[in-house]
């Protein structure tokens, strides 16, 4: 396998980049050991590329971007205003020189209409992808995107799902993202969709079922990492979880219990956990 072990910025600062979070982000990964920086996209764009392709360098870190789509760039309903925002996220992709927009690309988070996901729907998701994949491709940058859970979208939420619609699109450098909190409320079970993904899956975050210390959680993690090595998976293994340490995180993720961790801890603690399970 060939995989890079990272963290989200989201295991140290509150999802709304800034320049000193996002510093600060840059730095505690590094100092962690990770091997890359997931870095969420402020939907406003308004993300200094230059600057934090410099703290990269500086820290010898690789990173790749996500991108979820607000409510007012839900595709089903704003198909446009979702290509826009979906294509500057790209450009900022580029001027960092790295190659991958992860991500909940699909729907804005929280947006309803109280039905399953409609036939129609999924053409205008489909035209939207092939627009941004055509895009995306002039720059050499590989699209994932991440099913979530059904109280979050009602557009998709398991693997099957996305790829579905990938397959509507015939595009190539459309893949599949992952996310172990998401499955275990989705799928059967965290070999299945692994499989059958094969190498249509890029990126994953990992993390627990409550989303602290990987491994004191529900997560089968014994029939996560025996799929990931029965389809040789190569791509990125993302850390997600949250601690409620960091000031203002709770209000942002629902975290409304106390972590029994700060995120330095939680951070190094699954760090070693995960490069464990890689080895055995």
């Amino acid at each position: 396998m060939n995989i890079k072990l990272g963290a989200s910025l989201l295991s140290w600062i509150t999802p709304l980049w800034n320049a000193e979070s996002g510093k600060y982000a840059i730095e505690k990964t590094a100092q962690a050991g990770f091997d890359l920086i997931e870095i969420l996209l402020p939907g406003s764009m308004d993300f200094d590329a230059k600057t934090v392709k410099k703290q990269l360098k500086d820290n010898h870190l690789e990173a790749v971007c996500s991108l979820n789509l607000p409510k007012d760039a839900h595709i089903a309903f704003y198909p446009k205003a979702a290509e826009k925002l979906i294509k500057k996220a790209i450009d900022k992709v580029y001027e960092l020189e790295t190659h991958l927009l992860a991500g909940v690309l699909h729907g804005g988070i929280g947006v309803f209409t109280g039905k399953p996901l409609t036939e129609n729907e999924k053409e205008i998701i489909a035209d939207v992808w092939c627009h941004v994949a055509d895009y995306a491709q002039t720059k050499s940058i590989d699209i994932a995107i991440e099913p979530i859970n059904r109280y979050e979208s009602y557009v998709c939420n398991t693997a099957e799902n996305v790829l579905e619609l990938i397959k509507k699109t015939g595009k190539n450098n459309l893949f599949l993202h992952l996310d172990t909190f998401h499955m275990n409320i989705e799928e059967n079970n965290f070999y299945d969709p692994i499989i059958n993904s094969g190498k249509m899956l890029k990126h994953i975050h990992v993390t627990e079922s409550h989303r602290g210390m990987l491994g004191e959680g529900t997560i089968n993690w014994e029939e996560f990492f025996s799929a990931l090595k029965k389809i040789n998976f190569e791509g990125n293994l993302v850390l997600e979880n949250f601690s409620s340490s960091i000031p203002g995180m709770q209000e942002k993720v629902s975290l409304w219990q106390k972590s029994p961790y700060n995120a330095e801890e939680l951070a190094e603690g699954s760090l070693v956990f995960l490069k464990k399970h890689l080895k055995n």
